[in-house]
């Protein structure tokens, strides 16, 4: 199972943080996938630092096409909306999107994305090996 991962995650990699080990089995068993969106949230400071040997690594990761529904966005918000899941911005909801439509788990350390996935069909990654 292919597991797209959230710029969150990625954010607490690279501080050694808790879901690093979780990631790094993802990388080690070959099942990261990312977007552009996410690689565009990610790159800039990397580049800004020169950080070459990481950008050319995270270039080589499979990349899932997005391709935008904004109606499909625009019933995200208004049922989160409904719910009272306020202030997620349209960048996540793109990612929801995206995994939604690759029908693959999204792995994220933020929390909004829960209600997102209580409100559509998101599955979200867990870990060892669940897509919750």
């Amino acid at each position: 199972m292919k597991v797209l991962v959230d710029t969150s995650v990625w954010i607490d990699y690279f501080r050694d943080g808790d879901a690093a080990d979780m990631l790094e089995y993802l990388i080690d068993e070959s099942l990261v996938v990312t977007n552009d969106l996410i690689l565009a949230e990610m790159m800039p400071p990397l580049y800004h630092r020169k950080e070459n040997e990481l950008i050319s690594l995270l270039e080589c990761l499979e990349c899932q096409h997005l391709n935008i529904d904004w109606k499909t966005i625009i019933q995200m918000q208004v049922r989160c909306i409904s719910e009272g899941i306020n202030g997620i911005g349209i960048s996540d909801l793109l990612i929801a999107q995206n995994a939604i439509d690759a029908s693959i788990p999204l792995f994220t350390l933020d929390k909004h994305f829960k209600g997102i996935a209580e409100n559509s069909t998101l599955k979200l990654y867990e870990g060892g090996g669940s897509d919750e």
